[in-house]
């Protein structure tokens, strides 16, 4: 659908309000105004950090001394980050009754910090350290503090529990992920750039189901010609909130929420 981005807010917060199975899919787009850098991109990590080295299981089975540089400098930027607009209006549109859960390929915790209830991290999270000699598990702030490279009990050093490149999505994420998009009638697709599989996956599975698209990114993707049937191009953090103004206001055509319970 092409029109100015007022008139495509508008049809998406109708979208939304006429919902209740809406699902979120999250990528790092929806970060970057927490201070926290995309991969991709001139500023991402991966032009300081080149993932073949950093970022496969390979390289951090071989040197994780190494791959200990770049993650402990990402979990310094994790630490030091806040949720912004974006992540803040998905937790409201949850507690309108209008965003049934947030798929994320994120591994910042932003969306549960904003009071999202139901997030499944489909990359896992940093808030677990796990041996891969011996799969001791340990709170990752109590074991950083010990020192970099933290190290099992067993002496074997640490891997946080996300999902590093050549490694499979944690199975139980996967699951939940595919059923929300085969079950949601909205999907939400915010920040992401629809590169990686097999979440950029997530978006065809609903559409394959009838759900209906809408995109949030400052730039078209894979996705926006193909399967997106709403493409509101800017940034989440402005946009979000707008959508939900949109939603609450008298006089948009768009129902209040209480008029879908």
């Amino acid at each position: 659908m092409a029109g100015s981005r007022n008139d495509l807010q508008r049809a998406a917060a109708e979208v939304l309000a006429a919902g209740g199975k809406t699902v979120a899919l999250t990528g790092a787009g929806i970060s970057v105004e927490s201070g926290i850098p995309a991969f991709r991109g001139s500023q991402g990590m991966w032009e300081k950090f080149d993932p073949a080295e950093y970022a496969t299981i390979g390289a951090f089975l071989r040197n994780p001394e190494k791959v200990w540089e770049m993650l402990s400098e990402m979990m310094d930027v994790l630490l030091g980050a806040a949720p912004n607009a974006a992540h803040r209006g998905l937790a409201e549109l949850e507690r309108m009754g209008l965003l049934r859960s947030v798929i994320t390929q994120n591994v910042d915790g932003l969306h549960q910090a904003a009071g999202s209830r139901r997030v499944i991290e489909f990359h896992g999270s940093p808030e677990a350290l796990v041996c891969i000699a011996c799969w001791n598990r340990y709170p990752s702030a109590e074991k950083v503090r010990e020192g970099i490279p933290p190290r099992c009990g067993c002496g074997a050093i640490l891997k946080p529990d996300i999902v590093f490149f050549g490694e499979p999505i944690p199975w139980g994420a996967q699951e939940d992920a595919e059923a929300e998009a085969r079950s949601c009638s909205v999907l939400l697709v915010i920040g992401t750039s629809a590169q990686v599989a097999p979440a950029c996956e997530i978006p065809r599975q609903a559409k394959e189901h009838g759900a209906r698209v809408i995109e949030i990114n400052p730039e078209e993707t894979p996705l926006t010609r193909t399967v997106t049937d709403l493409h509101i191009q800017g940034g989440a953090s402005e946009i979000l909130p707008c959508l939900i103004q949109e939603i609450l206001s008298p006089h948009s055509g768009s129902q209040s929420p209480s008029e879908n319970h």
